[in-house]
């Protein structure tokens, strides 16, 4: 708990040496490092070959140069064990793939999968969250005398979704490119937006807005001369296109991709004559936006974006709920104790007969922890703070 357990080579160098001894029981190696070690394949001519996160490397007795082993052998958890019968004194190195290749092959050999264990000090994992909550608070003369370990891998999960939203940093980002059909898909984790960017030349960011003029319906059903849904043979309403959708495709600003002004100095916005005019206060600031614009359309599952948007790179902002790694979830240890108080809460509040200034204390005890770990994500720096104000003292010349 807490502890460091991965040598400085194998943390920022992604390897580990083993020295093959005199009694080496079947030929196996564990692996110590933080990450686990994903196995397809020992056979580089395959396909499984390369969902291999690391590369095994031999050298012979007293040599320094190493050479892939391609040998066959197999991975259970972190333990390789080898086929064949090796010598005493033969080395042996586990390099996990990095960008750069490591100290070990090249580049192209090991294709760009990250190691993901850098900065990983900082987080717990939920299984540990939920292993070390059973011994502190579960058993004889404890809080909970018995619980099921299913029950606090449900709350615990159901504390991190609550968390993710507005406390842990659960925002993942996505760097895409806007096809001709001006619609990207939502990312597989997503729950919700947080900011969506188009990236200029310089690498600087534009945030694109959303529109309130128009949207995308969920279900377009084709109506009869009396206005009522027709069904298919199966008793399912017909489904069309959206008429909406399509206006908005073919508006003016489509067309022209330009604002046309009209005799009395509207400019049309969006399509109709009035929206983000006047004549004596000036354009509505919510659509006095050239960074483009965007839609979210739930029917089709993507991201809808304006025209003048095609091509570009952009940055897409999103919410997880935190589980789509299950109890590989990693939790940031400034959180580790509200994850225990919301837990603990969760379960005594959801059991019949509990005194209730018991579960009153735990409630006020779980709101404190939570308030003291967003004030300590919040990441804060005093003088970042003083930076920022020190744009109050310009002057601002009239």
């Amino acid at each position: 708990m807490g502890l460091i357990t991965e040598t400085n080579e194998q943390y920022y160098a992604g390897s580990q040496k083993f020295i093959v001894p005199a009694d080496a029981p079947n030929q196996q190696f564990t692996a110590t490092f933080n990450t686990k070690l994903v196995f397809g394949s020992s056979n580089p001519s395959t396909i499984e070959y390369a969902l291999n996160n690391f590369k095994l490397y031999k050298a012979g007795i007293g040599s320094l140069t190493y050479t892939e082993y391609v040998l066959p052998y197999t991975v259970s958890g972190n333990t390789i064990t080898i086929a064949e019968d090796l010598d005493q004194g033969v080395g042996l190195i586990v390099q996990l793939k990095t960008e750069s290749g490591g100290n070990y092959g090249n580049k192209n050999a090991y294709g760009s999968t990250v190691q993901d264990n850098w900065g990983s000090y900082a987080y717990i994992k939920l299984d540990d969250i939920i292993n070390n909550f059973i011994v502190a608070y579960v058993g004889d003369d404890k809080l909970i005398p018995s619980v099921k370990r299913t029950d606090i891998v449900f709350h615990a999960k159901r504390a991190i979704q609550e968390f993710s939203y507005d406390t842990l940093k659960s925002v993942n980002s996505q760097e895409l490119n806007i096809p001709n059909s001006l619609s990207v898909a939502i990312p597989q984790d997503y729950v919700n937006y947080v900011n969506i960017y188009w990236v200029d030349k310089q690498g600087v960011k534009h945030i694109i807005m959303p529109t309130q003029l128009t949207s995308n319906p969920y279900s377009n059903p084709i109506q009869d001369q009396s206005g009522m849904p027709m069904q298919d043979n199966f008793g399912d309403n017909i489904e069309g296109t959206s008429i909406t959708e399509e206006r908005w495709a073919n508006n003016d600003l489509k067309q022209r991709n330009e604002i046309r002004d009209n005799s009395l100095g509207f400019g049309s916005f969006y399509g109709e004559d009035g929206y983000g005019a006047g004549q004596l206060y000036g354009l509505d600031p919510q659509y006095a936006n050239i960074n483009g614009y965007f839609t979210i359309n739930e029917r089709e599952g993507k991201f809808s974006f304006s025209s003048d948007l095609v091509g570009k790179l952009i940055i897409l902002e999103y919410v997880s709920d935190g589980l789509s790694t299950n109890l590989d979830t990693r939790v940031p240890k400034m959180a580790e104790e509200a994850m225990y108080a919301y837990i603990s809460h969760a379960i005594i509040a959801s059991r019949i007969n509990q005194p209730e200034y018991v579960v009153n204390r735990l409630k006020r005890e779980k709101s404190a922890k939570l308030r003291n770990t967003k004030i300590r994500l919040s990441n804060i720096k005093l003088n970042e703070i003083v930076q920022v104000l020190r744009g109050q003292s310009k002057w601002i010349k009239h």
